[in-house]
């Protein structure tokens, strides 16, 4: 291969244009990361719970802080979206829905789907 060439050696991300696909997968990754960092945090909150009043009231007010709210929203967003792509992702290997107009249409249910969830189940929560 000649060296004098401009062309980059492989193609690489910026290169081409993100697709709904693209982007939901990598979500669905980011998601998966987030669900574990959130699970560590409600682990030690359940732990603090069990150790007494003192450590339980000083992990509960950083969480039920609104920083920790605006967290924990997040977290359980992050929940509602892995589940609702994982059901996506389950449909595709029993091979329904890979055509492109149903793989897109299958995207913005799950990412409706994941918004609405949330809002219930803090709506439910609040009330």
């Amino acid at each position: 291969m000649s060296t004098s060439s401009n062309r980059p050696l492989s193609p690489h991300l910026f290169i081409y244009k993100p697709q709904l696909t693209s982007i939901m997968s990598i979500a669905h990754r980011i998601t998966g990361v987030l669900l574990s960092m959130g699970s560590a945090v409600l682990a030690i909150w359940l732990i603090s719970a069990a150790l007494g009043g003192s450590s339980f009231e000083a992990v509960h007010g950083v969480v039920s802080a609104w920083y920790g709210l605006v967290l924990m929203f997040g977290w359980s967003f992050a929940l509602f979206y892995h589940l609702c792509n994982g059901i996506r992702h389950l449909f595709w290997d029993a091979g329904m829905g890979l055509d492109i107009e149903t793989a897109y249409l299958s995207g913005y249910i799950t990412a409706a789907a994941a918004a609405l969830l949330t809002v219930v189940a803090w709506v439910v929560a609040i009330f």
